[in-house]
């Protein structure tokens, strides 16, 4: 059990209970104590306590008069009266209120151990049936949510079972792409993890914006309008979704059912229309493996700038993708054996963030099989090319130093330059790059006594606070401990 309150008025009583208390052997979380009826009732109103030891004559409120009165509250703890005389008639009165056990003083280990052991077995046993029927309640809501055949009678058997123990008030529906977290258990919130490779959370209104800030602080959610009974479930569920998508495509941290509005001018709508007939999505399959990397580029690019911007909803987009992989892996069957991976990564439309990083995925797969089959590509003077560029950043890494910069000063597309350089180093230019200038920073900073601010513009970081930074991320000390540490070390 978590609280066990003693009311006693007499200070020797009270803490020879809580010895006994504590020797009994059951678990206890915390053993609070007070000396009359009036601050054990404002504690309980504060707080849930499970158990109460609670004794009869008290100055300000007796134990009769706090047993009555905490009858109103919304969480009443299993109470055991304790009393200096032997009367029947107290015992009567406080059974009367529910009160479990009446015990007399001088008061017995003994007993107390007995009591406390009776009324732990019964908190557990409520606590797991509530456990139990939560889980039972949680299953039925996500059938109801995700079952496309529940007949009528059904969705009104779930809602009228469980309808009292769902939220009295306005609730939301969010909806984040699934993502690796543990079992959450808050009393703000009803969290379910895998709802179609996603994340939903029910949240009572008050509590939408905390919610949004620690749990969903990643972004890219969609939410429902505001709903009120278990009998709308189902449409916030798909109001939740549908808005998660809306967000995934525009880029947006949130978006909200009936809130997030946009007007998109049809001629706008009706020329990217065009992107999605089938002669477009054919060249857009046609074009890998050939010498028009530009237009293979160009064609996926306008393609997601137009869903980006709204001008291709979100199912067309979805279908248009779908058909982009059936068709590539029938027509370049033979060529995609070490491409599998991140074909099926491509394929899980929705289980990225947004739609910027899955843009990246999808072209990063498709650079990879278009120079996989391309004949004119050729390997080695690539190769030549990325260690070109390696020496150029070994030479450069203190300057502003960007990929476009890179690629430029070796004359190497920008996207052809990003796989291949990946492909050379085993690793992607932004952590190649850091992983430089954090080498250089640690030599410094064991070698000389340069300060922390021009060690940082040594290694191409203006800001010193943004330098600080990604140097506790990247060893786990800041600077100044990194060279204390070295200063130690040769000690």
């Amino acid at each position: 059990m978590k609280t066990v309150l003693i009311v006693e008025d007499e200070k020797m009583i009270r803490q020879g209970i809580k010895t006994m208390i504590m020797r009994s052997g059951v678990p206890i979380e915390t053993i609070m104590e007070c000396n009359n009826g009036e601050t054990a009732l404002e504690i309980l109103k504060e707080q849930e306590i499970d158990v109460m030891f609670t004794d009869i004559r008290m100055p300000k409120m007796d134990g009769i008069e706090l047993v009555q009165k905490m009858q109103s509250l919304e969480h009443i703890p299993l109470t055991v009266a304790i009393s200096g005389y032997d009367d029947f008639a107290y015992a009567v009165e406080m059974l009367r209120n529910g009160v479990r056990e009446y015990i007399l003083k001088p008061i017995e280990r003994e007993k107390i151990t007995e009591i406390l052991k009776k009324l732990n077995a019964e908190i557990e046993s409520r606590k797991e049936k509530e456990e139990n029927n939560q889980k039972i309640g949680y299953q039925q809501m996500r059938h109801l949510m995700l079952s496309d055949e529940i007949s009528g009678e059904e969705q009104r058997t779930i809602e009228s079972q469980y309808a009292d123990h769902f939220y009295t008030g306005n609730y939301y529906v969010c909806c984040q792409n699934q993502v690796k977290r543990g079992e959450l258990s808050d009393d703000n919130y009803i969290f379910m993890k895998n709802m179609n490779d996603n994340d939903i959370f029910i949240v009572p209104a008050e509590n939408l914006s905390l919610l949004l800030k620690n749990e969903l602080q990643d972004g890219y959610i969609g939410i429902s309008a505001a709903h009120c009974g278990l009998e709308s479930i189902r449409q916030a569920y798909a109001e939740s979704v549908m808005m998660r998508k809306k967000a995934f495509v525009r880029n947006k941290v949130e978006a909200q059912y009936g809130v997030f509005q946009e007007k998109i001018p049809e001629g706008l709508i009706t020329e990217a229309a065009k992107l999605t007939e089938e002669a477009a999505r054919i060249q857009r399959v046609q074009l890998i493996g050939t010498d028009h990397t530009d237009d293979l580029e160009k064609s996926f690019h306008q393609f997601f700038y137009e869903v980006k911007n709204g001008r291709i909803d979100e199912a067309v987009f979805e279908s248009c993708m779908k058909d982009f992989f059936t068709e590539v892996e029938k027509t370049y069957q033979n060529a995609l054996e070490t491409e599998g991976e991140l074909l099926l990564e491509c394929k899980e439309i929705w289980s990225e963030n947004c739609i910027d990083s899955y843009e990246d995925k999808v072209m990063e797969f498709v650079l990879q099989l278009h120079e996989k089959i391309n004949s004119s590509y050729d390997q080695n003077k690539n190769v030549q090319k990325i260690k070109m560029a390696v020496d150029y950043i070994e030479e450069n890494y203190a300057k502003d130093l960007n990929m476009a910069v890179v690629s430029n000063y070796i004359s190497m597309n920008y996207s052809l330059f990003s796989y291949s350089f990946k492909q050379y180093t085993g690793s992607n230019f932004v952590n190649y790059l850091k992983e430089i200038r954090m080498r250089e920073a640690k030599k410094l900073l064991t070698e000389t006594d340069m300060k922390i601010i021009e060690i940082s513009q040594a290694v191409g970081y203006d800001n010193e606070k943004h330098f600080m930074k990604i140097f506790k991320a990247t060893c786990g000390v800041s600077p100044t401990e990194y060279r204390h540490n070295a200063y130690l070390s040769k000690s």
